[in-house]
């Protein structure tokens, strides 16, 4: 872990702190992140183009609904399976670039092969519970999905980070996954919170941009059925399939260079609180000589410093000393013998 205290992401981060390093680190490493989320968008795209959509919206059919569903169902594997796959490429790049620059993005294609099946492992076991929390998610309705929905992203963003820094195997990562993302818990919902707002935001602009051409306007896209069957028919379509993939490609390395801010930010936090606190063990304690008041000068008000010469007692001074007065008594004659 020691190496990877000179990453740009790593530090304890606040919610301030934690924006601004994902802008600097996404504006520094742009073109790389770019060009490989290009690449996974437009993969993604291509892998949609076999989802026919127009059987589910021109039926109503419970039976020929699900046998529609059944065609569906390699095409939506495969796009998850190339999800994960580029996700974890990325994943690695963000981490291992910044610390040594000869990691490019093909050497982080093939050193990321290795820790593919364990990432899918625990991804399709987080699936699983997901669906089960979903579910409870649904009994309060509309917010107790959207919870469910935020809690399982903020669990899933701390997978490729534990895995990849730690080299932990499939239990070690579920364990570690769920011990960092419950530590600072509400932060950690509320800053993911923030960036699927920030997401959502940017994509539903760009859409917007991007359907002008086509439909002329969003709001009446979602307004009009017809413009609405129209846009899926656009899944076919090149110049849409293209600039689908630009505007995919700005916003898909947000979320794993997030991941990092996350899982740094809990390290650090835990190894703050691992490291012991220095305390003077006479820190509180009453000593005798605070008992009583020091004497003080009335001049300087400084504390009497004691001199040893002073403290001693002469023989002189055990006697009085006779004071001679002028015309009153003089001073003793030598006895005549």
């Amino acid at each position: 872990m020691d190496r990877f205290k000179t990453h740009p992401l790593y530090r304890h981060h606040n919610i301030d702190s934690a924006l601004s390093s994902l802008w600097g680190f996404y504006k520094q490493k742009f073109l790389p992140l770019f060009l490989m989320s290009l690449v996974m968008s437009f993969t993604m795209q291509m892998l949609s183009m076999s989802l026919d959509y127009t059987q589910l919206q021109n039926t109503t059919d419970v039976q020929v609904m699900l046998d529609a569903m059944k065609t569906m169902i390699w095409p939506i594997i495969g796009i998850m399976i190339a999800s994960l796959f580029f996700n974890l490429i990325m994943s690695y790049y963000i981490l291992f670039n910044p610390l040594n620059i000869e990691t490019n993005v093909f050497k982080s294609i093939w050193r990321s092969l290795k820790y593919f099946l364990p990432y899918m492992s625990v991804i399709i076991f987080l699936l699983a519970v997901g669906s089960f929390i979903i579910g409870l998610g649904l009994m309060i309705f509309v917010v107790g999905v959207i919870l469910s929905v935020i809690l399982l992203v903020t669990v899933y963003l701390f997978v490729a980070p534990v895995m990849l820094t730690e080299e932990t195997d499939i239990i070690q990562t579920i364990k570690r996954t769920i011990k960092l993302s419950y530590k600072n818990f509400w932060a950690n919902i509320g800053w993911v919170t923030v960036l699927i707002i920030m997401v959502l935001i940017i994509s539903i602009g760009m859409s917007a941009i991007i359907l002008l051409p086509f439909s002329g306007g969003f709001i009446k896209t979602l307004t009009n059925p017809d413009d609405t069957t129209m846009i899926m028919g656009l899944a076919q379509n090149p110049i849409y399939i293209i600039l689908s993939s630009v505007a995919g490609a700005l916003t898909l390395p947000l979320m794993p260079i997030f991941s990092f801010i996350l899982y740094f930010n809990s390290v650090s936090a835990l190894e703050e609180e691992q490291v012991p606190k220095v305390t003077d063990e006479n820190a509180g304690r009453v000593r005798v000589e605070d008992l009583y008041a020091k004497p003080y000068y009335e001049e300087d008000k400084s504390p009497v410093k004691n001199d040893e010469s002073e403290l001693k007692v002469r023989v002189e001074d055990l006697y009085a000393k006779p004071n001679y007065e002028d015309n009153e008594l003089s001073e003793p004659e030598n006895i005549k013998k």
